[in-house]
């Protein structure tokens, strides 16, 4: 179960840093207005997922990667509430219900950071 946890955590990240340079557009509406420079942080973002993903690779960068993407999953929240407030639409790009964004806040984030929290614990062979 460990390392089914470990890996799929390297393969979301990884493939998640990829698509935000596959896909950038689809990440420009969810950085909120009031932050400057989209592509930068869109581009930042996705440097930060692939080096994050790969540091789990290495037992000796694991903890720190795992926190790594803890951090990276903090500063994602304004995006979240961005989302929410902009009533989880973006125009030609991704649109739910108004509550898929609340889950997306307040359920699915958190478990990502318990599950970014309990891979910086774990022994993997």
């Amino acid at each position: 179960m460990n390392r089914a946890l470990y890996i799929g955590m390297v393969i979301f990240y990884f493939l998640a840093g990829l698509n935000h340079f596959i896909m950038p557009d689809f990440y420009y509406g969810l950085i909120p207005d009031y932050l400057p420079f989209p592509k930068i942080i869109n581009t930042l973002a996705g440097i930060a997922e692939l080096t994050l993903a790969g540091g789990l690779l290495f037992p000796m960068f694991r903890r720190f990667a795992a926190y790594g993407i803890v951090v990276m999953l903090i500063a994602f929240i304004p995006s979240h509430i961005y989302f929410i407030e902009i009533g989880s639409c973006v125009s030609h790009g991704l649109c739910v219900p108004a509550w898929v964004g609340w889950v997306r806040l307040i359920v699915i984030h958190p478990l990502l950071i318990l599950w970014a929290i309990k891979v910086s614990t774990m022994k993997i062979k």
